[in-house]
Formats: structure tokens, C-alpha cells, sequence
């Protein structure tokens, strides 16, 4: 058998993959940066008196379809009173 490279074969050199990497440590930094600026605000809207973990629940629902919420709801329920819960 011989050995066969063809043009698609992708040859590795060292400013790219420098470049890759770089990019990636630049995300991974902006990541961090996002999620301290997280931090601080859900601090600010707690010292206002606010729940963060509330808040954090909202968001969550925010990214949802009313119509899953209201299954889910309805399903809870169901499982509330099975279980002589009040709610």
C-alpha cells in the first residue's frame, strides 16, 4: 500500500493553530468577564431586595414556551395534591 495524501489533506503549521488558540483563550476570557458581570448584578438586585435565586427561575422561564410552562404546571399540581400538598 502506498501512502496517498491528497489536496484535502489539511497540514497543521504553527501561526494557525497559535491563531486557534489565542482565539479560543479570547472567549474563555470574555466568558469569565460575562459571568463576573452576571455576578454583580444579580448582587445589585439583591441588595435592592430582590431574590437571586427567583430571579435566576424568571430567566429560565423566559427561555421557555408558554405552552411547556403551563403543562409543567399543570402537571406539578396534579402531583401537589396527590401528595395533600397546598400550593
Amino acid at each position: 500500500m502506498s501512502d496517498v495524501i491528497s489536496d484535502t489533506t489539511y497540514r497543521v503549521t504553527a501561526d494557525e493553530l497559535r491563531q486557534f488558540i489565542e482565539r479560543l483563550e479570547r472567549l474563555d476570557q470574555e466568558k469569565k468577564d460575562l459571568a463576573e458581570q452576571s455576578k454583580e448584578v444579580l448582587a445589585e438586585a439583591k441588595g435592592r431586595g430582590y431574590d437571586a435565586k427567583v430571579i435566576r427561575k424568571v430567566i429560565a422561564l423566559r427561555k421557555r414556551e408558554p405552552d411547556d410552562i403551563a403543562e409543567e404546571e399543570a402537571v406539578l399540581e396534579m402531583y401537589k395534591e396527590a401528595l395533600g400538598m397546598q400550593g
